[in-house]
């Protein structure tokens, strides 16, 4: 106590005798003393610099709806002309009544205060000005260090204090320092400035407050926690009379109207503004566009710099949610997968623009919070990237055959390319990107194909044959499907590549989905195709308007081609086929559409992806804990039971109630045809008994003639005169029969195609045994039933 009284003399006698230099002449040893510290005063450093205060982000949809507000302080500013003249009366009357009559520096107010202080009765000293300076300095503080030194109670603080006031009152009016430190003023229970009060408080503007109202929240500067009105009622109410006293005193108001304030009831209304993603309505698409920011670095130097500007500066970010596809949406992911099924499984939708990357729609089966031990709580937005607040993603299942059919059509594979499609194949020399060659792989059908069915890529997408996709992607060469990959913009949700990372560089599975990945990136590479081609970055954020700057950020969308259009429509026709009798036969929504179901082994995840012209989508349905460990069988989600779920159960309803809602009102638009560079659309005939009354185009009735152990040339005219399209492998296998002779073909002699077809035709090297399984030099194999066959789901 003794420490601050002295500090407080010490403090007027500093204000007496500046005051006295500064007006007065030199007079005798007091003026000279006087001239002495004022020159040493107005030495100091003395520009201030007063930027805005901080102040409430707001994220808005793309209708302009608020989805969150984002702050460290709940602030909002207004010009002194939006403010009350009643609460500018009540602020000046209580915490500086001569702030139009001094000039930074009440000396009459500081005497008085010190004089009290000795008296027993402590007072503060301070005025407006100098109020307004120390809360410079502290919502300025960039360290602990400068905010321990713009608050300790040193008379050194007071001094520099005194000095950047009195250089403040020379710069700005009067009016502009009572607007800032309206502004800036902590009127306790965690409301920044005089608006954010008046609605906290009252729920009200600070031009509407009343006398009784304007009076309470100037009260409560001087010790915001003593007069909380939230802990503190009665010494809130105490305190507001006070104010009205000292408003009759300084003549603002007269004695009976103060009278009539104080039988007013305190009735504060404590309406805090939601802060952050927790209470949004959409929140794991806030989370995302805080992530965007916080991560980006056209927004600032550091994650530290990005995080302190978003909640500071009073940014308006807009983005590119669209209300009705959002809702769609997250209807359909609550109907299919309830927020706190019991299972704990969860489903995830994106939804994105194709030719644009603009997210629509962003939706998630859990509540957004951070408690994951509590039933459908999480903070983890499954729905995209570990580096921006997602998983460590979800295999993909057969949605990854898309990638397959464009690196073959991309390589100038038609669609007749075919493959007899037994229940299990064999799959020997597949080469990695690193170089390396791959163990035999053994992949099998379950139940959508059966032993000696022949797929192209037409029927081979509709039944989603595995055993036809692993044939297709050894003949386009797995590192090459891979780099379509990346070139559609997907990569391992943990952020690598795959032709980056080991495991994914041993992995034979990848046409078969077995890759961690994302519904962002799955749903964005479904939308290059839907876009004729043309790859776009995901973008959330359109523009962001920084009030404190004053300046606008637009952000465009980036994108370039990726694909030949005619390769980018003919994965669309071939995925719009699966409606039309395949997987996706009962996902139909009323308009043209293309699509794939996905269901890796075991049901670990089940996916949908599919696209119209206007939207993309990725849904996946899992068990964070685990989708191997708890897998899709005999499971109970919400109120229904199933006893094993496919890509079409959940994924694909999810997707189909989606996008009937997100599309309503919306024009139908057609998919592009099939281009007629990749050939004939037809699938292949199946083998039959009985005589044939619509007889193939093939001339041969007996399918691929059998060319083994002929001359190249022979085979060739054998199987051009058949009807059939012949590529000869550049390289050999070791076969018994004699060097140059044909090895053998592919499809197998006897398969059925259509005219037109491709047949791959391999010469012997001699040498050795034809075993079905032998690699060659360009990775190449023979396929051969498996001797134990396995089975996978089908999708």
């Amino acid at each position: 106590m003794l420490q601050r009284i002295s500090q407080l003399v010490v403090v007027s006698a500093i204000a007496g005798l500046l005051v006295a230099a500064l007006t007065l002449p030199a007079v005798g040893g007091v003026g000279i003393t006087a001239r002495n510290i004022a020159a040493g005063f107005l030495d100091m450093p003395s520009n201030l610099e007063t930027p805005p205060p901080p102040q409430r982000s707001t994220i808005y949809d793309a209708e302009g709806g608020v989805i969150a507000e984002i702050f460290d302080q709940n602030r909002e500013l207004v010009p002194l002309d939006d403010v009350s003249p009643v609460m500018v009366d009540a602020i000046l009357a209580i915490e500086d009544a001569r702030f139009y009559e001094h000039g930074g520096l009440d000396v009459a107010g500081t005497l008085r205060a010190a004089l009290r202080t000795l008296g027993g009765n402590t007072q503060g000293a301070s005025s407006i000005t100098q109020q307004y300076v120390k809360n410079v300095q502290i919502e300025s503080a960039t360290s602990q260090e400068e905010l321990d030194t713009a608050r300790e109670e040193t008379i050194a603080r007071k001094i520099r204090e005194l000095r950047y006031a009195v250089a403040l009152e020379k710069r700005m009016t009067k009016d502009e320092i009572l607007e800032g430190y309206l502004n800036i003023a902590y009127f306790s229970d965690g409301a920044y400035g005089v608006e954010s009060a008046a609605l906290h408080y009252f729920d009200v503007h600070a031009s509407e407050l009343e006398l009784h109202q304007a009076a309470t929240i100037a009260g409560l500067v001087r010790y915001p926690y003593l007069y909380n009105p939230r802990f503190f009622p009665e010494q809130t109410v105490e305190r507001r009379n006070v104010v009205l006293d000292r408003m009759v005193a300084a003549g603002s108001i007269t004695e009976a109207e103060a009278a009539e304030a104080k039988e007013e009831p305190l009735e504060v209304d404590l309406d805090t503004p939601p802060n952050g993603c927790v209470p949004s309505g959409e929140p794991f698409f806030c989370d995302y566009v805080v992530q965007e920011i916080e991560k980006d670095e056209r927004f600032g130097p550091n994650e530290t710099e990005r995080a302190r500007w978003l909640r500071t500066a009073g940014l308006e970010i807009h983005t590119t949610l669209q209300p009705q596809v959002q809702q769609a949406s997250q209807e359909a992911v609550d109907k299919w997968v309830p927020r706190e099924n019991e299972s704990r499984k969860v489903s995830a939708q994106v939804i994105i623009e194709p030719g644009t990357g603009r997210i629509l729609g962003m939706a998630q089966g859990r509540n957004y919070g951070p408690d994951e031990s509590k039933l459908g709580e999480t903070s983890i937005n499954f729905a995209t990237d570990s580096d921006r607040g997602g998983s460590t993603g979800f295999q993909a299942g057969s949605t990854f055959k898309a990638i397959t059919l464009a690196a073959a059509l991309e390589e100038g594979l038609p669609f007749s390319t075919a493959f007899n499609s037994p229940t299990s194949v064999s799959v020997s020399g597949q080469r990695s990107c690193n170089g390396g060659t791959l163990a035999t792989w053994t992949p099998s059908n379950a139940g959508d194909t059966a032993s000696g069915t022949t797929h192209n890529m037409v029927s081979g997408t509709k039944a989603s044959s595995n055993t036809y996709f692993a044939q297709l992607q050894a003949r386009v060469g797995i590192c090459d499907v891979m780099e379509m990959a990346e070139k559609l913009g997907l990569k391992r949700a943990d952020g690598t590549l795959f032709t980056e990372n080991e495991n994914s560089l041993a992995n034979s599975s990848f046409t078969l989905g077995s890759e961690e990945v994302s519904p962002l990136r799955v749903a964005n590479a479904y939308a290059t195709f839907a876009s004729g081609g043309m790859y776009c970055e995901p973008q959330a954020i359109t523009s962001i308007d920084d009030k404190q700057s004053g300046t606008t950020i637009e952000i465009e969308p980036e994108c370039e081609r990726a694909l030949e259009e005619e390769v980018a429509d003919g994965v669309a026709y071939l995925l719009s086929q699966t409606f039309n009798g395949g997987t996706a036969s009962a996902l139909g929504i009323g308009r043209p559409a293309a699509g794939k179901t996905g269901t890796t082994d075991g049901s670990a995840a089940a996916w949908f992806a599919g696209f119209t012209p206007q939207m993309a989508s990725a849904v996946f349905v899992a068990d964070p804990r685990g989708p191997q460990q708890y897998p899709l069988r005999n499971v109970t989600i919400g109120d229904r039971y199933f006893s094993v779920v496919y890509g079409a159960t959940i994924s694909g309803q999810i997707w189909k109630e989606s996008f009937q809602g997100a599309h309503e009102g919306l024009e139908v638009e057609q998919l592009p045809s099939a281009p007629g560079r990749f050939g004939s659309t037809s699938v292949p005939r199946p083998p039959s008994s009985e005589p044939d009354d619509d007889p193939s185009p093939a001339s041969d009735d007996g399918g691929v003639p059998d060319v083994v152990g002929r001359t190249e040339a022979d085979a060739v005219a054998a199987l051009e005169e058949a009807g059939y399209t012949v590529n000869v492998s550049g390289t050999r296998l070791n076969s018994s029969e004699q060097e140059g002779t044909v090895a053998a073909v592919n499809p197998d002699p006897g398969t059925r195609l259509p005219s037109g077809a491709t047949v791959n035709v391999f010469l012997s090297r001699g040498g050795g045994s034809a075993d079905g399984g032998q690699e060659d030099d360009d990775g190449w194999f023979r396929v051969r039933p498996a001797h134990t066959p396995t089975t996978g789901p089908p999708d």
